[in-house]
Order: C-alpha cells, then sequence, then structure tokens
C-alpha cells in the first residue's frame, strides 16, 4: 500500500499581494478580565435505549446509580435479578456556562459514555446537577440526546459510523445560579492579548490613550495592559469603546509542523539564510494480490487454496539541487521547495535540517 501525503502550504495573511500587516480591532485579540466561561461537570443517566445500555456486570456504578434513583423516586428493595437492564448507561454530562449567563437561561450540554454502552441513540437524559470547581450546582440537564453515529451488529459482522457513545443536548440545561460579577464595582480592569508581544502591547496602549486624549492604559507586560477609569465614562462605556478601536498586531515568525497530517503552515514573517538543498531517497512498493488454485473437476482429494502473490518494487528518485537566496519570503521559499519537487515529509525533514543549520529564522513548532 502507497500512502500519499498531502502537502499544505498556507500563508497566515491569506494571500501574498495583501498587506504584511493587517489592523484588527482590540476586541479580537484581547480577552477582558473576568469575561470567561466556567466549565461544568455532572454524572447522570440515560434511559430509553433499546438494549445498547451498560451491563450491569461490568458497569456496578450504574446499579448503585439506577438504585439510588429509585430510591428517591420510593421504589426500593430491589434484588440484583429485578435490577437487570440493558437500556440504562451511566454518563458524563459537561456544558460550559458563559459569562454573564443569567439564571432561567438554558446552555448546551455534551453526554459521554461512562460504561461499555455500545450507544446512546434514542435515549433520554434524567435530572442531572451540573457543578463547577466550587462545588456548587450551576444548572440541572435534561432532555433526550441526539446522537450523529450509529452502531448496528449481527452475528458475523458489524457496522459504527461516528461515535454513538457521545451526544449533545441543544439547550438541554437550565442556568439556577448566576456568576457574581459586576462591573460597575470596578475602577481598573485588564486586557490580555491572546498571543502575548511586546509590540503589540505597546500599540494597544498607545492607541487607547490616543483615543482617549489621556493616559488611562499602560502595558504591564506583554501579554496585560491596563485600563484605568477615566472618571468621564464607566468601565463599561469604556471597554466598548476599546473595542472598537483597531490596530496592527505584530507576531512572531513561526513555522507550525502537524507530522500526522503532513500540514506546514508557514508565517509571513518567516525568513532565511542563503541555503542549498539536495533532497533524494528511495520509494519502496509492497504489493499483495491474492489467486485461488482449485483442482481441476473430476479430481479426487484435491482442495481450494488462496495463494498469496507479493511483488516490491523499488523506485530510486535522483536527488535534486536547488540554492535558495538569503531574506527569502514566503513566496521565495514555496517557489524553492517546489522546485525541489517534495512532498509533505521530505518538506518537514528540509525545514528542521535548515532550522539545524542555523539559517530558519523563526520558531519551528511541530504538533
Amino acid at each position: 500500500m502507497i500512502t500519499t501525503l498531502k502537502f499544505m502550504l498556507i500563508g497566515f495573511l491569506l494571500g501574498l499581494a495583501l498587506p504584511a500587516e493587517a489592523q484588527v480591532r482590540i476586541k479580537d485579540i484581547v480577552t477582558v478580565e473576568g469575561v470567561r466561561s466556567n466549565q461544568l461537570v455532572g454524572y447522570g443517566l440515560v434511559v430509553g435505549l433499546n438494549g445498547t445500555g451498560d451491563s450491569l456486570r461490568n458497569a456496578p456504578f450504574t446499579q448503585r446509580a439506577i438504585e439510588g434513583m429509585l430510591e428517591r423516586l420510593g421504589i426500593g428493595n430491589l434484588t440484583e435479578d429485578q435490577m437487570r437492564t440493558a437500556n440504562t448507561a451511566a454518563v458524563m454530562v459537561t456544558a460550559s456556562l458563559p459569562p454573564f449567563a443569567r439564571a432561567g437561561s438554558t446552555i448546551d450540554v455534551v453526554v459521554s459514555s461512562l460504561g461499555d454502552a455500545s450507544s446512546l441513540r434514542g435515549g433520554t437524559l434524567i435530572v442531572t446537577s451540573l457543578s463547577a470547581a466550587d462545588g456548587e450546582i450551576y444548572a440541572v440537564a435534561q432532555g433526550p440526546i441526539a446522537v450523529a453515529g450509529y452502531a448496528a451488529q449481527g452475528l458475523n459482522a458489524s457496522i459504527v459510523e461516528g461515535v454513538p457513545t457521545g451526544a449533545r443536548i441543544e439547550n438541554g440545561a437550565i442556568v439556577e445560579r448566576e456568576v457574581e460579577f459586576d462591573f460597575r464595582e470596578l475602577n481598573r480592569i485588564l486586557l490580555a492579548l491572546r498571543n502575548p508581544d511586546f509590540v503589540t502591547a505597546r500599540r494597544v496602549e498607545e492607541a487607547i490613550n490616543n483615543a482617549f486624549g489621556m493616559r488611562v492604559a499602560t502595558a504591564l507586560d506583554p501579554r496585560t495592559i491596563a485600563i484605568e477609569e477615566s472618571g468621564k465614562t464607566s468601565i463599561l462605556d469604556m471597554i466598548a469603546d476599546i473595542e472598537t478601536l483597531v490596530v496592527e498586531p505584530d507576531q512572531v515568525a513561526k513555522v507550525v509542523i502537524d507530522a500526522r497530517s503532513g500540514t506546514i503552515v508557514i508565517g509571513a514573517n518567516v525568513r532565511i539564510d542563503r541555503v542549498a538543498v539536495s533532497q533524494g531517497g528511495l520509494t519502496v512498493s509492497v504489493r499483495d494480490d491474492f489467486n485461488v488454485s482449485q483442482p481441476e473437476s473430476l479430481s479426487i482429494g484435491g482442495t481450494t487454496v488462496v495463494v498469496p502473490e507479493s511483488s516490491i518494487e523499488v523506485t530510486k528518485r535522483d536527488a535534486k539541487f536547488a540554492v535558495i537566496d538569503g531574506s527569502v519570503s514566503l513566496q521565495r521559499l514555496v517557489d524553492g521547495l517546489n522546485a525541489i519537487g517534495v512532498g509533505a515529509t521530505e518538506t518537514i525533514s528540509i525545514l528542521q535540517a535548515i532550522k539545524a543549520a542555523g539559517a530558519l529564522h523563526a520558531d519551528l513548532e511541530i504538533i
């Protein structure tokens, strides 16, 4: 089998004809202190499954949860034989509580099987409390679940499409408790850059101070900009005005490589010194074919057998030599690599070698 790796070389700035820098709104590159989501989690049961739930023998925690639920409903003292069911599954329920969510509003939840259930399709999540890291209950989830995948099994074959043991419930939880946060009580806020950078922090500081005509912003470090209340407007109004301002963010030259998929992303600021690159190698292809050998008609004692036949092909590719001039831009780098005719795997090796030689002036990140 020959595996073909895809080679993708993408400029961060979506086109070489665009300027090296683009103006963006401050709201798109910063987060405001206190304005964040909170993660919720809970343990619950999904009922109404068509025989695809947990086997209680292999998932004793499911049996304990069923017993506890029935006792709360006034049904108790059941024997193990009476508890045998395959229509229930233990699940973990997770959700993200958005900032400023008010009591009574709804949020989406994700339901994931905890035991050995084969599918959650057709099930209903029963009342499940969702708690945050402080142990307090902030939402309660319940409702029919929507499963994108499915699973089917017969005596000699089975098929699984997607992940049938994970599901979502749109607007499946009701917010019961609010996260207390009042901007009106603040006389100072902090803005945090999503991508820390000294130059960008200074540009944000200057843009804010110029807009207000006074020094209200101070860059504390490459990530954080402090905003002091001006006295003329409230903090809420200041944030609204600041978010609409535009700046030109700076960025560190970086090359990001995903070795598993063969994806390579090269930032527009990447530069390399003058370097010569030679690349060549062997391609080995192994192919297996199967032929059926059967005896002639009316023969005695003959049997039909499957005979495997393997063929191996070795292709040698001559090494190509290319010289890439110094101070190479993204376009020149792409042209140089294409001139050698390399694929994704070879390109990754070449970039690593150029970095090791000290000719690549960028961070090389492999994910």
